[in-house]
């Protein structure tokens, strides 16, 4: 049942992500990735208020945390996910794992996706 809930919520999110893409387009142009930007922020800012009104208001069932949460905002944005790994560390006061996973994270992941075109373009 998990999987079938978080499909559902995954498809909204992306949905709700390609409507954000091409309004942003739309509104703003395409000459900087402001649609990309402006879902990870706001993904973010959402995944602070759902995770903050369970930890402190109410306790969700666990089909609601898949398909808000790893379901819709998933489906968004994977950036609110890891803004949201990142402040639990933080929060853990594990200062050390937070900036290696911060700083880790954005540089291997580029790198990776470097590694992947290069890949590409060598072998083809």
């Amino acid at each position: 049942m998990g999987y079938l809930i978080v499909f559902l919520g995954g498809g909204l999110g992306a949905m709700l992500r390609h409507g954000v893409n091409l309004l942003v387009a739309r509104l703003g142009g395409t000459s900087f990735p402001w649609n990309t930007f402006l879902i990870n922020v706001t993904g973010s800012l959402v995944m602070g208020l759902i995770a903050g009104w369970f930890a402190l208001k109410v306790e969700p069932s666990q089909h609601w945390r898949l398909f808000l949460t790893t379901g819709i905002l998933g489906g968004y944005t994977t950036f609110s996910a890891f803004s949201l790994d990142a402040a639990l560390l933080y929060e853990r006061g594990a200062l050390g794992q937070a900036a290696f996973y911060v700083v880790g994270s954005v540089l291997l992941s580029i790198g990776g996706l470097f590694l992947g075109l290069w890949l590409i373009r060598h072998f083809s």
